[in-house]
């Protein structure tokens, strides 16, 4: 068993639940109004952390996605207000919840030794214990991860939760499998072979999710699950599912995040904003307990 194994199963016993909370700040949406990036996405998730601890709201991950913060970035003035305050906000999940498993949403893949500086970024700079992989450019692509990750996990993604994801991902085989599964059948091989590597797979198709599960459940692969909320799927459901098949739901994380940190959308964001995400928070933890 693997420490990164280790962990997922801990933080799910610990928190109860196998919640991933995504960490997508978008300004328009964020409160405090009249402030910059940094004080606007700091101080809002500092009060929600804080009063999630309050209600004893906890969840088995975190899942901040690279983009929304360096964007906020502009490098060429020497501002860099997004990875600050990306860096602070990591800093109060580790004051707020230690010990749980914080995973670098970034989606990279490219080649060999391009791959070997986006873990670095990953693992070294950001110090986070796992990131998300593209896994089109093949082995040459993945593996530069899989090595310089040490104790840390990988999720590759595996049938995405976007519409556009079926453009490639269902092409059918010359066996007449969809590319998605021989795309689960090389994760599996590199799970066996580190026990650190996860697929992601979407909520959005219950009928593939539930193939693809069948097919990782004897092998122990920790599953990263988006979609549910705002991009319409159930955590009920996908939990359903997967207790059927006997999946070990502690290697499970079902993530959501604009439903949790900002349900309106885009701004300005209501009086009750802190109230709003509490809510959903608390509703996702019920339906995904273990």
């Amino acid at each position: 068993m693997s420490t990164y194994d280790i962990k997922l199963r801990a933080s799910a016993q610990k928190a109860g639940n196998i919640v991933c909370m995504g960490l997508d700040p978008v300004v328009d949406a964020l409160p405090f109004a009249g402030r910059g990036f940094y004080e606007r996405a700091v101080e809002s998730f500092a009060r929600l952390f804080e009063m999630m601890g309050k209600r004893g709201l906890s969840v088995a991950a975190f899942k901040p996605n690279i983009g929304y913060w360096h964007a906020e970035d502009k490098p060429r003035s020497s501002n860099f207000d997004g990875s600050r305050a990306l860096s602070a906000v990591l800093d109060l999940v580790a004051e707020h919840f230690p010990g749980t498993p914080v995973i670098l949403d970034s989606k990279r893949g490219d080649i060999a030794t391009s791959s070997h500086n986006y873990a670095r970024e990953a693992f070294e700079r950001w110090g986070l214990d796992a990131v998300t992989v593209a896994p089109y450019m093949g082995s040459d692509s993945l593996l530069p991860f899989i090595d310089f990750s040490g104790d840390g996990g990988l999720y590759i993604l595996n049938r995405t939760s976007n519409p556009g994801g079926k453009d490639l991902q269902n092409l059918p085989l010359a066996d007449g499998r969809p590319l998605y599964m021989e795309v689960a059948r090389q994760i599996a091989a590199y799970n066996a072979r580190s026990g650190r590597v996860g697929a992601v797979v979407g909520a959005t198709n219950l009928a593939e999710l539930e193939m693809i599960a069948r097919f990782y459940k004897d092998e122990q692969v920790p599953l990263l699950i988006p979609g549910v909320g705002s991009q319409g799927g159930s955590a009920s459901d996908v939990k359903a599912i997967l207790s059927a098949l006997g999946y070990p739901l502690e290697l499970v994380r079902i993530n959501s995040s604009s439903a949790l940190t900002h349900p309106w959308k885009r701004g300005p964001a209501p009086d009750d904003w802190l109230e709003q995400c509490l809510a959903n928070i608390g509703s996702l933890i019920e339906e995904a307990r273990l």
